[in-house]
């Protein structure tokens, strides 16, 4: 499994959602408590995002553009960056602000998961929204700045039509559909971005290394076993120093310090559930010593398992 593969499995979406808002200029939808994920794209017409409370400026949308909204405050979704606010969207609910504006959900019903006045001239939009949990979500998120925008093109496009056709409709298991074809807009959008971007997570680059992505590879498909420099080196058929060397320029760190903190990560979520003791979290992540593991712990996270244990719960 790939290291992205692996990030997407581990931190999979839970309630995720997607509706189509159809909107005809003049509009401002303001969300003040969003999901860790939002995926706003739009279908026909151009929209303006911005991150509110931090001064950078609004980024345009136009047709079959994606943007990956990660984690911020506040943001603010509109037909124009000068169009005053309308709409204050808080979790599930929604106050009109100004003009004769209405909450999405309150206006006309066009079809199943849209919502809109459906006339000439509006903007469609297709808005997504992912609870993703825990540490390996958030190892996930941190391969995004808080806005990132990813342009159309054929690969983003013909998975949207898709998307935008699937949420239109209420056939058994539709949300099943949908949590999957966000899935595959998600993953995508994912690729177009880093490929398009110098700040991509260094291990993200080195995916494209055949020798350090098949290391990658090894150490995420079964973390837990007991790794070597020597051992993965020889896996991937080249020399220890040769390997420890080219690990450690194209993913910034040396292989088992790669290695520990992965182990970390998937042990802080572990120890999250509250069935799941420090010596079970230890065995799961390849440490047959409950100490040994503490220690390797508490150097990453800066407390105990115990501790973390608790504030977790």
């Amino acid at each position: 499994m790939d290291v992205l593969s692996d990030l997407l499995h581990r931190a999979r979406a839970r309630n995720a959602w997607v509706r189509q808002l159809i909107q005809r200029p003049p509009w401002s939808l303001t969300f003040t408590d969003p999901p860790p994920l939002t995926v706003v794209t739009t279908l026909a017409g151009h929209a303006s995002v911005r991150i509110d409370d931090t001064g950078t400026a609004p980024v345009r949308l136009a047709a079959g553009d994606i943007a990956l909204i990660t984690r911020p405050g506040r943001y603010t979704i509109a037909d124009d960056p000068a169009t005053a606010p309308q709409v204050v969207i808080h979790g599930r609910t929604k106050r009109v602000v100004g003009g004769s504006a209405q909450a999405p959900e309150t206006q006309r019903s066009l079809a199943p998961r849209t919502y809109g006045d459906g006339l000439p001239g509006a903007t469609i939009m297709l808005r997504g929204a992912y609870d993703l949990g825990g540490d390996v979500g958030d190892r996930l998120l941190g391969m995004l700045p808080p806005l990132a925008v990813v342009p159309t093109g054929p690969a983003t496009r013909a998975a949207l039509d898709l998307l935008a056709a699937e949420a239109t409709r209420d056939e058994p298991g539709q949300d099943a559909v949908l949590d999957r074809l966000l899935d595959l807009l998600l993953v995508l959008a994912l690729r177009a971005w880093c490929a398009g971007t110098r700040t991509a997570p260094a291990w993200y680059r080195a995916l494209a290394d055949p020798v350090i992505g098949e290391a990658l590879r090894l150490l995420h498909e079964d973390p837990a076993r007991r790794w070597t420099v020597a051992g993965l080196a020889a896996r991937v058929g080249i020399s220890r120093a040769a390997f420890a060397g080219r690990f450690t320029a194209l993913v910034g760190e040396p292989p088992l310090t790669y290695l520990t903190g992965w182990r970390m990560t998937l042990a802080a979520d572990l120890l999250r559930d509250a069935g799941t003791t420090v010596a079970a979290a230890a065995r799961e992540v390849g440490y047959e010593d409950p100490f040994a593991f503490s220690v390797a712990f508490k150097r990453t996270r800066g407390v105990s398992p115990s501790v973390w244990r608790r504030q977790t719960h």
